[in-house]
């Protein structure tokens, strides 16, 4: 088995010896943000997309990563040569970093690391459940650590017989936890909620496809059972159809093709 590293500021480190103290803000409250992507083949996927939007979120959150965005793609260069982990993903995480008072921002902690990944294919033609939660994220634009209503529905999710949730606020659908939702109606037009979201580098992608009729739009909760389609995409998962959404199958209960379409041409940009 290959020895495998991490990073933590600007240090390589044996992934199984990396840690940070726990007087870090990310431990203490839950401060800090992250972003990942894929490798496939030791090449980045979208690599400054996801680097734009880390820089983004740490300066929503008052946060410097002590690296120009340069710097900071030449250390993901240095780890991915030193790991050697053709097909892998890579978080990098930006800690709140050591506060006396557990409360008060310093110095954050930059951490990289990286662990083998690959898409399962088969995941397209089996699709995914979702239940509806009523909840509303804090800062919904910026890419914070802040999973706690996530993990804590993952109970519940379970009971009903879904995969993964779904959030609306009021009347409007916004994103599942970890990944955008797509819906496509009637007239073929693809629509995706256009606030109150985190806007996925994958969900940048499809908007901007060739050829689809693609629209950002409140997506109302009462419409949520008269579309002829939806699915999930994000990083880790592509794109996903979705056939049941709280027990109401979705179209005709199976993959539709605009769905289809999608999955191959983000397939054909992303493992070209």
């Amino acid at each position: 088995m290959n020895t495998v590293y991490s990073i933590i500021n600007g240090k390589f480190i044996l992934k199984d010896e990396s840690a940070i103290l726990i007087s870090d803000l990310a431990i203490q409250r839950g401060y800090g943000i992250f972003d990942y992507f894929r490798t496939i083949k030791n090449e980045p996927v979208f690599l400054e997309e996801h680097l734009n939007r880390f820089y983004f979120s740490a300066a929503e959150m008052f946060m410097d990563p002590g690296y120009t965005q340069s710097e900071l793609k030449d250390l993901i260069k240095l780890l991915i040569e030193k790991n050697d982990i053709p097909d892998s993903g890579i978080r990098i995480t930006l800690t709140g970093g050591y506060a006396a008072d557990g409360y008060t921002l310093s110095r954050p902690n930059l951490l990289i690391t990286q662990s083998a990944f690959s898409f399962n294919h088969n995941n397209f033609n089996k699709g995914i459940k979702l239940s509806t939660f009523q909840h509303q994220r804090q800062l919904p634009h910026v890419k914070t650590i802040d999973y706690l209503m996530a993990i804590h529905l993952q109970k519940l999710i379970k009971e009903k017989g879904a995969d993964d949730v779904l959030y609306y606020h009021f009347n409007e659908i916004t994103e599942c936890p970890r990944a955008n939702i797509f819906f496509i109606n009637s007239k073929d037009e693809v629509i995706t909620p256009s606030k109150n979201i985190l806007k996925g580098i994958t969900r940048k992608k499809i908007l901007n496809f060739p050829g689809l009729k693609c629209l950002e739009d409140i997506v109302p909760f009462s419409e949520i059972n008269n579309f002829k389609e939806a699915f999930i995409c994000s990083t880790t998962k592509n794109v996903l159809p979705v056939l049941e959404i709280d027990g109401t199958v979705v179209g005709n209960g199976k993959p539709g093709a605009i769905t289809r379409s999608i999955y191959e041409q983000l397939l054909s940009v992303k493992e070209k």
